[in-house]
């Protein structure tokens, strides 16, 4: 038996065969084809990448809105000439269309691996994952079924295999590497799927047995008898614990001393509601409207913005709606809008900055918003927020917007107009930013930003720490000056979904959280554990 411990990324257990996620490195010599001319050869390829991208299309079609942008990132860089005329050149030089495709895709994601970027480093993830997509079609092996149950292991793991895998009959994540921030650790933790990094060098089997441990980061190999027992006896106390979530999550809120909390919740689609038993949370605190938009046609498609908004209105009946207006670029591109080539995309024209440079698109989407502010208690918050300069122009915006739609005379209202507090500068002097009318601490992207680590960088996930006392005074000094302005004051970041930092935030004065949906039961439970009227001892 061999015991590994990580970080937790996704919280939940999972026990089964263990299955490899290592790429599809290379097509096993008898699946190679002969060598057809070169026209033929470059034929199979072009064929190859359709099938690869009609594939990504019909996952896009299949997944959240979420999930869909992260798919579509992929699907454009495959359909990037730049990306296939490598191989297609190897092939006029008489090479076969899988050794082609194979050579100029390793070449083309080792210059991504040594990149001083860490954007672009991690871009190769995706370079693999659609190396190994058109090499399947090419070879015909399917290398990415997965039996049942399984536990996958790896290094790391990309978004759409994990989208492509049936989790419906459980199994988990175990990874040497990885990051807890991922793309995928952030998909895990909404679907409850078990999830662990950074476990380190791994010695295992095929189908060997496995016992993985989200909650505290464990993965146990060949397990003896006393290990099953333990693992058994833990599944029933999580059983135990989903029970009394559940029982919690159609209550309000309440600490153990009767102080209440309000629990929102983050989504990313009207279509998210559809799981969100009424009574569940008292409003929507994050509606991430960026994954609304896959290109550049949606930005300028008022009525469908509108659409969405008043399908969340309907459904909130009467609570607050929260909508962050289009937080592009960083990790979220959305092709032929967000700047190509930046060389640090996470401190680069992204969020509230990329807005103001297209009013023209900004104001589109202000428009929708406050027309559907006219039917609910619907508020705009603008995200990457450094100076109140860009808060006065978009301000101004706002009030263009709202007074050109009375001009046509379009019901409409100013909705309130707050900012999310994740750039350091912010919470460091939120009074500068004292105009606007509430706060959202974004905490993903302020641990990111005081910490100096990449939040999807495995190398430095142990240094994205929430919990780290320069952030936790951060998010005081934000939440005591929105306490003495009289500001509503939030957080919507995975601090305020996970039980470890419940407490600390409380005692903070923070009486406010949005979180994912699978977590409002399991929040309100850990809120209703903590007793304000005592000493942390």
């Amino acid at each position: 038996m061999r015991r590994y411990v990580g970080q937790p990324a996704a919280q939940g257990l999972a026990s089964g065969a263990l299955f490899a996620l290592e790429g599809f490195q290379s097509a096993p010599p008898e699946t190679e084809s002969p060598i057809g001319t070169p026209g033929e050869e470059g034929t199979r390829l072009g064929e190859a990448v359709e099938a690869a991208k009609s594939g990504l299309a019909r996952l896009m079609a299949d997944v959240d809105a979420e999930s869909a942008a992260i798919v579509e990132f992929q699907l454009a860089m495959l359909e990037d000439d730049a990306l296939v005329e490598p191989a297609v050149d190897a092939i006029a030089e008489g090479a076969g269309a899988e050794e082609g495709w194979r050579r100029s895709l390793d070449a083309q994601i080792a210059d991504y691996r040594a990149a001083e970027d860490e954007y672009f480093r991690a871009r190769a993830a995706d370079l693999e994952d659609l190396r190994d997509r058109v090499l399947r079609h090419l070879t015909r092996v399917d290398a990415s079924a997965v039996p049942p149950g399984s536990v996958l292991i790896g290094s790391d793991i990309t978004p759409t295999r994990f989208l492509e895998t049936d989790w419906s009959n459980g199994g988990g994540i175990a990874l040497s590497a990885g990051s807890a921030a991922s793309h995928v650790a952030m998909l895990a933790r909404a679907r409850g799927v078990p999830m662990v990094v950074g476990l380190g060098q791994l010695d295992w089997a095929e189908s060997e047995e496995a016992l993985l441990d989200g909650g505290e980061g464990s993965l146990v190999l060949a397990p003896d008898e006393a290990a099953r027992a333990a693992f058994r006896e833990r599944r029933e106390a999580e059983e135990a614990d989903r029970e009394v979530q559940a029982t919690f999550a159609a209550k309000p809120a309440l600490t153990a001393d009767g102080t209440p909390v309000a629990v929102l919740a983050n989504i990313a689609d009207p279509a998210d509601l559809d799981a969100l038993p009424e009574g569940l949370c008292d409003g929507i605190g994050l509606m991430r409207s960026e994954f609304l938009f896959h290109g550049p046609a949606d930005l300028t498609d008022e009525e469908a913005q509108l659409k969405a908004y008043r399908a969340m209105l309907a459904w909130a009946a009467g609570r607050p709606v929260t909508v962050r207006t289009l937080d592009a670029g960083g990790d979220k591109p959305i092709d032929g809008f967000t700047p190509d080539g930046e060389a640090n995309p996470f401190l680069g024209v992204r969020g509230l900055r990329l807005s103001l440079t297209r009013p023209d698109v900004f104001k589109v989407q202000l428009r929708a918003l406050a027309r559907a502010a006219a039917e609910g208690d619907i508020k705009v918050m603008l995200p990457m927020v450094t100076v109140a300069a860009e808060f006065e122009a978009a301000r101004r915006l706002l009030d263009e917007t709202v007074a050109g739609l009375e001009a046509e005379k379009l019901p409409c209202r100013r909705p309130e107009l707050g900012i999310m507090v994740e750039v350091p500068a912010v919470a460091c002097a939120p009074d500068l930013l004292g105009a606007a009318d509430f706060f959202s601490i974004g905490s993903n992207d302020l641990t990111q930003y005081a910490m100096a680590a990449a939040r999807d960088n495995p190398a430095v996930s142990a240094l994205s720490d929430g919990g780290h006392p320069a952030v936790l005074g951060l998010i005081e000094r934000t939440v005591a000056y929105a306490d003495d302005a009289g500001k509503p004051v939030s957080l919507c970041g995975d601090m305020g979904g996970d039980p470890a930092y419940s407490e600390a935030l409380l005692r903070l004065g923070l009486r406010t959280v949005s979180v994912a949906p699978a977590a409002i039961g399991r929040i309100k439970a850990a809120i209703a554990g903590v007793d304000l009227s005592k000493g942390t001892g």
